[in-house]
């Protein structure tokens, strides 16, 4: 894990007045903290509608953080929130990939619409820095690997990844139109701490149902790219402490990748469990699936990063924490 005391100085150096859109969430919250440590002045914006309110409970011991339970549908609060900011990050977003045909409203309006009020507060309020997660799933299904961030974008196989790209075309135009400064990551998978959805959360809660036998979704050979939270952490702040320019669009992931067998593999063994694999079949377990993720992360690590966990601890470190936090597990 890297150190925060080790990391460079903050542009804007302490007292730096910073918003961060779904704070209670997984990402979000390991940011508040670091931005604390920093010391930055924080304000969280979430409604709690996946986030947790348990993940801020050492933050909230921090004088300087502030809470605010709302949701970025409403406009007029969320104006008000940003009155004095000097930076958002904007991390709330419906990150439900695999159900997202069952309800396809929900990507456009927690990702797209969302973004937009986002950057309409900016604009009204006079902020003029936006640090945003995106996705690496924006490049769909595409030819190149380790793919670059200049890459042909290929058709979207997916509402989020969708919803995703256009929300990274809004903030550009945005940019350019009232000249704001923003920093666009596309992320890989996230694993760590406080991980609340995904792969590793699936396989556990099989296991437990039943140790014997797991259902695989796809064919298990799918290849995925994942990285750890903190190592996600000093990525955000190492280019948001770079020097500012129009629009700066970052990968960041590992330069590995293993397959879902691969993962299922090391998660079982650390569980003592053998069980039988039941494949539902095909080369991507739902609709968006990609079946290879790789991401070329050279521009972020020209600034200095780099990944210190790999892959294989970050399943392992994410398993110990949901064994050992069941109410993670058990919360709808």
């Amino acid at each position: 894990m890297s150190d925060p005391a080790a990391a460079p100085p903050t542009i804007a150096h302490s007292g730096q007045r910073a918003l961060v859109t779904g704070g209670a969430g997984f990402i979000g919250s390991h940011l508040v903290e670091r931005l604390l440590h920093e010391g930055c002045e924080v304000t969280v914006y979430d409604n709690l509608s996946t986030g947790r309110g348990e993940f801020l409970e050492n933050a909230r011991r921090d004088p300087r953080l502030r809470f605010i339970e709302a949701d970025l549908l409403d406009q007029a609060t969320l104006t008000t929130a940003m009155q004095g900011q000097d930076v958002v990050f904007h991390l709330a977003a419906n990150a439900d990939v695999r159900f997202g045909t069952q309800h396809p409203r929900r990507d456009l309006e927690q990702n797209t619409i969302v973004t937009h009020n986002v950057l309409e507060a900016l604009r009204i309020a006079g902020v003029q820095r936006i640090v945003f997660s995106s996705t690496g799933s924006v490049y769909g299904e595409p030819n190149v690997f380790p793919t670059p961030e200049d890459c042909p974008f290929p058709v979207q196989t997916s509402l989020y990844g969708a919803s995703k790209l256009a929300a990274e075309g809004l903030i550009g135009a945005y940019a350019t139109g009232f000249g704001l400064s923003a920093v666009i990551f596309r992320f890989v998978s996230i694993l760590g701490e406080r991980y609340t959805h995904g792969h590793v959360f699936d396989f556990l809660k099989k296991l437990r149902s039943d140790p014997t036998s797991i259902e695989v979704l796809g064919n298990g050979r799918q290849r995925k790219s994942y990285l750890y939270i903190e190592d996600c952490i000093d990525g955000i702040l190492r280019a948001h402490w770079a020097e500012p320019g129009e629009v700066r669009i970052y990968n960041l992931g590992t330069d590995e990748y293993c397959t879902v067998n691969d993962s299922l593999g090391w998660i079982c063994a650390e569980l003592g469990l053998d069980p039988v694999r039941r494949y539902t079949g095909g080369d991507r377990g739902w609709i968006g699936d990609s079946p290879f993720i790789l991401l070329n992360c050279g521009r972020i690590r020209s600034l200095g990063w780099q990944p210190q966990v790999s892959i294989r601890d970050a399943v392992v470190r994410t398993l110990h924490y949901l064994c050992t936090n069941d109410w993670v597990l058990e919360h709808p």
